[in-house]
């Protein structure tokens, strides 16, 4: 295989945490990105005095990452603020690594934190408007989109294109459940059945409340280092080999539902990190909804388009059953969607699959490769797409 992003500098990924609250009513947004960054630079090794650069994204209270910085005692040269939803956090792994080869930092931290849960929001059926200054509001508001049936009009559209039914988008619940039993500090742990999914009550036709992602709080960090820090760390080393992004919109009425913003940030990944779908040996891929997971395993080219309801199906995303091992944490539908921002837990269980820090009952033997992919934003309009590829030194 090729050498990837290394042959240009490269960067690791050597810390991780994953808050373990999952309602924080005692606990403000700013202690929940706290609390994460001191674990995460704890788990690498480092403290708050050897970070230089710093990333958040919109869940990040008052000015960002002023705020944050001012509030953690952070002394940074280098600060990013990119804002893409959920994805947001994927994109920090890659900015880090290009400010890293641009000698503007060496020890990044990214930290996301949020309180949904707490302040009591329900599954997404109200609906959100970012800004209501965005040029969009005017011309769809009114029309009352929501979360929930944005998602839903392109699962019920991937139906009508290719056959693909609610039983088979089930699967990607169910192998979520299977490995959520796992997790201690999963929301739901309970395993489900493809009929416990289709027998909870319809949120968005065809998407069932067990399609949907849970609301939770919490938080989690990522620190991304150069090269000669990860020499320098008593750590596993895990190395950012490839990464890619792109944005689609609804381009004037010129939507396809068919295919997302990862069929293009996963190209190029792809290309980048000089492998390809058939050598990834686990995958976290975003699940703020089972269609969410489908469409991106197409996208990314694991299976054909228009084969992902057959690919999900019979438990082929189950760790130790299946041919790809997705999400073994319990993901975003059982496990953590802190803040309604998945990316940052997506790149966290990845780390701990590379390091072999997984449960023992999920962990992929002999995981040296693995791929992270994340959509943010709304799959039916406007989103995100990002794709990082890492891989253990």
């Amino acid at each position: 295989m090729a050498a990837g992003r290394s042959g240009a500098g490269g960067a690791y990924v050597m810390g991780v945490f994953e808050h373990p609250t999952r309602k924080a009513v005692d606990r403000s947004i700013g202690q929940l990105h706290a609390e994460s960054a001191q674990a995460a630079l704890a788990d690498a090794g480092l403290t708050r005095d050897d970070v230089d650069g710093y990333f958040c994204a919109g869940d990040a209270p008052g000015l960002g990452p002023l705020s944050l910085v001012d509030y953690m005692g952070l002394k940074v040269r280098h600060m990013d603020s990119t804002e893409t939803g959920g994805t947001s956090y994927l994109m920090h792994v890659d900015h880090a690594a290009q400010a890293i080869a641009a000698g503007k930092c060496s020890v990044a931290l990214i930290t996301l934190g949020g309180r949904p849960r707490a302040l009591g929001m329900a599954t997404g059926t109200a609906p959100r408007v970012y800004s209501a200054d965005a040029p969009d509001v005017p011309f769809e508001f009114p029309y009352g989109f929501t979360t929930a049936n944005l998602y839903a009009m392109v699962a019920r559209r991937h139906m009508h294109a290719f056959g693909t039914t609610s039983a088979q988008l089930a699967w990607v619940k169910v192998a979520a459940s299977h490995h959520a039993q796992h997790n201690p500090h999963a929301l739901l742990k309970d395993v489900v059945t493809v009929e416990d999914v289709l027998a909870s009550p319809l949120i968005a036709d065809p998407l069932h409340r067990l399609d949907c992602c849970v609301i939770t709080d919490g938080g989690g960090a990522i620190v991304v280092t150069a090269p000669e820090v990860a020499k320098s760390l008593n750590r596993p080393k895990v190395r950012l080999r490839g990464a890619g992004a792109a944005a689609k919109t609804p381009d004037g009425g010129r939507l396809d539902l068919t295919y997302s913003a990862v069929a293009q940030s996963g190209r190029r990944a792809f290309e980048e990190a000089g492998v390809t779908p058939a050598d990834i040996k686990y995958a976290s891929i975003y699940d703020s909804f089972t269609i969410t997971v489908l469409m991106q395993l197409e996208d990314l080219g694991f299976c054909a388009k228009g084969e992902g309801g057959r690919f999900v199906a019979d438990g082929n995303l189950i760790s130790g059953v299946g041919r790809l091992p997705v999400n073994t944490d319990g993901g975003g539908l059982c496990n953590n969607h802190p803040a309604n921002r998945g990316g940052v837990t997506k790149v966290i269980e990845a780390v701990r699959q590379l390091r072999g820090e997984a449960h023992p009952r999920v962990q992929v033997p002999g995981c040296d490769l693995a791929l992270v992919s994340g959509i943010g934003g709304q799959l039916g309009s406007r989103h995100g797409g990002a794709t990082v590829i890492l891989e253990r030194e």
